[in-house]
Formats: structure tokens, C-alpha cells, sequence
């Protein structure tokens, strides 16, 4: 990456919102705080990180070896000490809060349940002793496929609790998903069950097990089935087996299997350039004190808290944030089974509201399409019990960020904007809410612990403010993925192999500001490089947004003979989406309204107005899709797991 060819950054966005006094005076870091954390992580990171965790997690055998360094870059944290994850999650808090509500769920219909961590650990416990009964011992691989209930938790913790890795897969993804993902882990069990809902549907889970299992998926031995919807199923007999069956006649207690820190807890598979996906796979006690950590720092825990997560398990930020960190810490969850816009746009703040939500964390393709419906809707709510708000997923742009904090935290509540991926298991870059500035769109600097930098192709850092480049992780951490289940080479190449295993390579590209804080521009093969200058996609993405017609956007390019490539821009717009002359006259003041917020280069070549974006069930947006759409390809990639499937067809101009 020469001088030139830097990601430039031109984005204006100099708002700053100092942490609140009265939230900083209660947080459980301030800023002296902070600034401790940071000292003592610098002087030695790997002995910060073994304090916290002799600290902060229960250990069955306490190690003695922090971090093993043999095997670089596979890296290995606390590899002689033993301890069970779902100990740490449910066990430790019964002596104290038992009758503490652990889960408090909303199915999609309206039906409502809690669960105290009592009781959640007698139902772990049934559900542990099921698996047992089946033939699971630890090391199995066990398939999770359900929907968003607190059973799906359940199956998690009871798979930790036995020490067997359990594998969720996303109850959007199609039978040859779910069957490419139980065939490279091996399973030999698959828990489901008979449907789920979702948008006023019923999702057809078991349907989709049946349809997985085949032709192939030879080592899957049982399919245990949870009762949710009540509809009719195929039944194979021998193979298929009822939860609520087994679990009825199961005992509540079910002692747990102490395991060594670096067992594989889960495996978690994320999509991957050759099209294989990629099983991440995670250690017990790094990936553990991660998620605890961050939940503690980020979010500020307390005891009287209700946190909700609107991520689904069947992501890390489920896995991190709804099963593991919050309940690891004895903190209430929310679950809720359904998507948002059901049966209106106000159901999101409706459970806020209903089951008293004090920490909200949610993805900005959440807060853009909630935005777009108008700021009457949450008026309808009381969302006074809020006290801080969260982000994640991808960037938010600047516009949607200062309607979170108006609208929503009524200008008064910090806002957490988290950058982490997968593999890293656990936020890296993120505010604390007691005592970071915030900046609308900045994920601002790494957590204490975390060291991160911007590099260029050559891996010298980029000092220049107004330049981007690779985001780099310089040293290991305790929850960063341990390899690619069955392809360590992958791994090494994937993340370590671009700057000879100097660096964790992200894959995105970010800048630093001259306050020290990160932008993250969009992946790396999501740069645009546009006559011979090179920008990031989620700047055109913010400075559309910042129109006031303008509700969501998302951009790509597609080859230009001239310039290299060219900007071709899909808006979704407040209101009505514009046809015709309006269009033709929308488009116009848009790219104008671009030019004059970034300059001439960044203004899109083709705006193309629709009435959504084709997202996955979980909010990412399919960039490759667009990509194809924007070329004028025949679209081939799997959209069977897209919110709105028909949205392609209108986005390609053919509906």
C-alpha cells in the first residue's frame, strides 16, 4: 500500500459526548479506573490477564501456566487449570441469587416465561443427564438448531456442563447449511425442534433437520426434539426423540465435568472466501473470561439489571451476550423469539417496556430500519428503566447514532459501540461507558488488554489520522479463537499469514483519529477504488445517511473502464419509496448532497432506491449479493436465509 493508495478518509465527524457525571460517579470504571486498567495491561499483559482471570472465574483446579506461547499463533491461555463452564454461568450464584430471574423470555405470539437461576440450572441439569443418557461424553460435537427460547441456552449450558462442543447453527440457515455443519463437525446428535416463529411464520426447523439428515450427515446418531409450536412433523422412529419426554424422567442435578481451560467449548461457523464456512473454534476459560469481562466493563453490570440482547445464539454475539457473558456475571436476559417488526414496528420497545430492560444492545441495520418507521413509535413506550444502550454487528453510521442517543437514551444514556468479529470472541474496540468520550460512528479505542493498531500492506503502522489501512491485533488474547476445526493451515493463512504470524489480521480496514480513536471503514475487499483513490464504504454509506430522506444505504462497486470502479449506491428512504421523476430527481440531490459532504470522488455513480435491503435474519446485510446485483450477474448465491427473498428481484429491476 503505497502513500497513495491508503484508504482516505473523508468523513467529517468531530461530535464529542463526555461520559454523564452521574453515570460515571456509579460506573465500575471511571476514568482513574480506566486509566489503572490500561497501565497495568501495558506492564504486563499476559499477568493482567491471569489476574482477572483467578478473579473473576471459578476454577476447579487453579493453573499455574498463563499463556503458551510453543505453538505460535496457535496460542494457548491458562493450559493447566480445569473448570466448567457452565458451572461459572449457573452454580455459583445459587448460594446468593437463586431466586434470581436468570431468563426472562417473550415468544413472537406474546407468550411469556421466566426462569430464576434456579431453576435454570434444574433444567440444564435434566437436559445434561439427557445427553448422558444418549451416549454424549465429553469431546462430542452436538448440534443445536432452535429458536431463539431459553432452551436454546439450555442445550448450551448442558453441553458445557457435560463437556461436549456444541455447534449452534442459526435457525434461518437452509437444510444444506445445516448438513454442511454437521458433516465437517462430526455430530452425532442434533437438538431442534418442531418449528419456531418468526415474522408471523412458523419456521420449520425439524422440516429442515429431515431434509439435512437425508442424504449424508452418517454420524448424527439422534435428533431430540423440543415441543414448541405443536404443529405436525415427520417422525423417524429409532432416530427421533421428544425433550420433554426424556427430561420429565430426568434427574435436576447433574454433576459437572471439570475439563482443562483449553477444551473446545464451541464451534461456531462463519462464512468463509472459498465458500466452505469455517468452524471457529473456541477454548473454555479465555473464550469464558471474555465474554465475562466485557460484559462488566462495556455494559457496567449491576445487580438490579435486565439485559437484552436482541442477537440471536446462533451468532457469537448470542453466544458472548445472551448465553455466557450476562449469565456468567448473575445477570437477568431477555429472550425474545421473534423479529421486530411483529406485529408492528413497535414490538422492540414494547419489551423493553414490558419486562423492564435496563441495558438494550442491538445491530444498526436494527436501529436504521426502526429509525425509518418514525420516532412516534418508541413514544409509545416507556423506556425510562433504560440506562445504557449498545451496538454491534457492523459500523453505525453517524446519523442513526444520534437518533439512538436522541430518541431512544432521550440524550442522556452512553451508547457502547463494540467492534469485534467471531474469532475474536469478545468486544475489542469499544467505549466504557464510565468514563470513554463517545464520538457518533467510532467504536474509539481497544479495551484494556487489547492491543490493536493500523498497518499498511507492508505492516509498518499508519500514524496519519486522515489515512486507513488494516486493523491489526498485536498480541494474543485470552478469548481469541484457537484454530479452524480441521484445517489449522486455514487458520494460520487466514488470520496470521499476511504479515508472516506478526499480527491477527481482522480483514477490515480502520483509521485513527488524532484523539486515538478507530473508524472502521468496512472489510478490506469491500474498499472502493475509485480513480486511484481508495475509500471506505461505510463513509458513502454515513454521508447518505445524513440526508434527511434517507433511512438506510448500503454501497458497493462495480467495474468502471475508466476509473476502476464505480459507486453504485442502494437507498432505502424514509417514507414512500420514490418512482419516476422523483426518483430521477432524489438521485440527483443525493449524489450532489455526497459530493458536498466528502468531495466529488466519493459521489455515486447509480443510486438505485428500494423498498429494504437483502438482509440474513440476524441484520447483516449480503454485500456479495449487492455486489452481483450492481454488476448485473445472475444472482447464484443461497438466499434462503434472507429476511425478504423477493427484495432481489426489485434490487436487480425486475420487480
Amino acid at each position: 500500500m503505497s502513500k497513495d493508495d491508503k484508504i482516505q478518509s473523508v468523513l467529517g465527524e468531530n461530535r464529542v459526548f463526555p461520559p454523564d457525571p452521574g453515570f460515571a460517579a456509579r460506573a465500575r470504571v471511571n476514568v482513574q479506573k480506566l486509566a489503572e486498567l490500561r497501565a497495568a495491561a501495558e506492564k504486563d499483559y499476559v499477568g493482567f490477564w491471569a489476574g482477572l482471570a483467578r478473579q473473576e472465574l471459578s476454577w476447579q483446579t487453579p493453573f499455574t501456566v498463563a499463556l503458551d506461547e510453543s505453538a505460535a499463533p496457535n496460542y494457548r491461555w491458562f493450559t493447566d487449570g480445569r473448570l466448567n463452564v457452565s458451572y461459572n454461568c449457573i452454580d455459583r450464584h445459587l448460594a446468593k441469587h437463586g431466586d434470581r430471574i436468570a431468563i426472562r423470555f417473550e415468544g413472537e405470539p406474546g407468550d411469556t416465561a421466566n426462569l430464576s437461576f434456579r431453576q435454570l440450572h434444574a433444567e440444564v441439569c435434566r437436559l445434561a443427564n439427557v445427553l448422558k443418557s444418549l451416549g454424549i461424553r465429553k469431546g462430542d460435537r452436538v448440534v443445536i438448531y432452535l429458536p431463539m427460547t431459553p432452551q436454546a441456552v439450555i442445550a448450551m449450558q448442558a453441553c458445557a456442563r457435560i463437556g461436549a462442543t456444541h455447534s449452534v447453527v442459526f435457525g434461518g440457515f437452509s437444510a444444506q447449511s445445516l448438513k454442511d455443519r454437521i458433516e465437517d463437525a462430526s455430530a452425532r446428535l442434533v437438538i431442534t425442534a418442531d418449528g419456531g416463529h418468526r415474522g408471523g411464520h412458523v419456521v420449520e426447523l425439524k422440516k429442515a433437520v429431515d431434509e439435512a439428515l437425508a442424504d449424508g450427515c452418517k454420524t448424527i446418531e439422534k435428533v431430540l426434539v423440543y415441543r414448541r409450536v405443536g404443529q405436525q412433523i415427520a417422525w423417524q422412529e429409532g432416530r427421533d426423540l421428544w425433550w420433554h419426554e426424556l427430561a420429565d424422567k430426568a434427574a435436576d442435578q447433574c454433576e459437572p465435568e471439570w475439563v482443562e481451560a483449553e477444551h473446545p467449548l464451541f464451534l461456531l461457523y462463519t462464512s468463509g472466501s472459498t465458500g466452505k464456512p469455517k468452524g471457529i473454534q473456541h477454548a473454555s476459560a479465555g473464550y469464558l473470561l471474555g465474554a465475562h469481562q466485557t460484559t462488566q466493563w462495556l455494559f457496567d453490570t449491576r445487580e438490579d439489571d435486565v439485559f437484552w440482547c436482541t442477537a440471536d445464539v446462533g451468532w457469537i454475539t448470542g453466544h458472548s451476550y445472551v448465553c455466557y457473558g450476562p449469565l456468567s456475571t448473575g445477570t437477568t436476559i431477555v429472550m425474545y423469539e421473534g423479529g421486530p417488526m411483529v406485529p408492528d414496528a413497535g414490538r422492540f420497545w414494547k419489551v423493553c417496556q414490558d419486562h423492564g430492560v435496563t441495558i438494550f444492545y442491538t445491530a444498526p441495520t436494527a436501529i436504521r430500519a426502526l429509525m425509518k418507521m418514525g420516532e412516534q413509535i418508541p413514544a409509545r413506550y416507556d423506556l425510562s428503566q433504560l440506562r445504557l444502550l449498545g451496538t454491534v454487528g457492523e459500523p453505525i453510521n453517524p446519523e442513526a447514532w444520534i437518533w439512538y442517543h436522541r430518541v431512544i437514551g432521550k440524550e442522556k444514556l452512553p451508547i457502547v459501540d463494540t467492534w469485534w468479529q467471531t474469532e475474536t470472541g469478545a468486544a475489542m474496540l469499544a467505549p466504557l461507558p464510565g468514563a470513554t468520550p463517545l464520538k457518533p460512528g467510532s467504536c474509539t479505542q481497544p479495551i484494556p488488554g487489547i492491543f490493536a493498531d493500523i498497518v499498511d500492506e507492508h505492516g509498518d503502522p499508519i500514524p496519519d489520522p486522515d489515512h486507513g489501512g488494516y486493523l491489526v491485533i498485536k498480541k494474543p488474547w485470552p478469548a481469541m479463537l484457537r484454530t479452524i476445526w480441521g484445517d489449522n493451515d486455514r487458520y494460520i493463512k487466514t488470520y496470521w499469514g499476511q504479515f508472516n504470524n506478526r499480527y491477527y489480521v481482522a480483514g477490515d480496514s480502520a483509521h485513527r483519529d488524532a484523539d486515538g480513536c478507530y473508524w472502521i471503514l468496512g472489510r478490506m475487499d469491500d474498499v472502493l477504488k475509485v480513480a486511484g483513490h481508495r475509500l471506505g464504504t461505510m463513509e458513502v454509506e454515513s454521508a447518505l445517511v445524513a440526508h434527511p430522506r434517507v433511512a438506510e444505504a448500503a454501497v458497493v462497486g462495480r467495474p468502471h473502464e475508466i476509473k476502476g470502479e464505480a459507486i453504485v449506491a442502494f437507498v432505502i428512504c424514509r417514507g414512500q419509496r420514490p418512482t419516476g421523476f422523483e426518483a430521477e430527481q432524489l438521485e440527483r440531490e443525493l449524489r450532489e448532497f455526497v459530493s458536498k459532504t466528502m468531495g466529488p470522488i466519493a459521489k455515486p455513480d447509480e443510486i438505485r432506491f428500494a423498498d429494504n435491503l437483502p438482509k440474513t435474519r440476524s441484520g447483516k446485510i449480503m454485500r456479495r449479493l449487492l455486489r452481483s446485483v450492481a454488476k448485473g450477474e445472475e444472482i447464484t448465491q443461497d438466499v434462503s436465509t434472507l429476511e425478504n427473498p423477493a427484495i432481489v428481484a426489485q434490487l436487480a429491476g425486475k420487480a
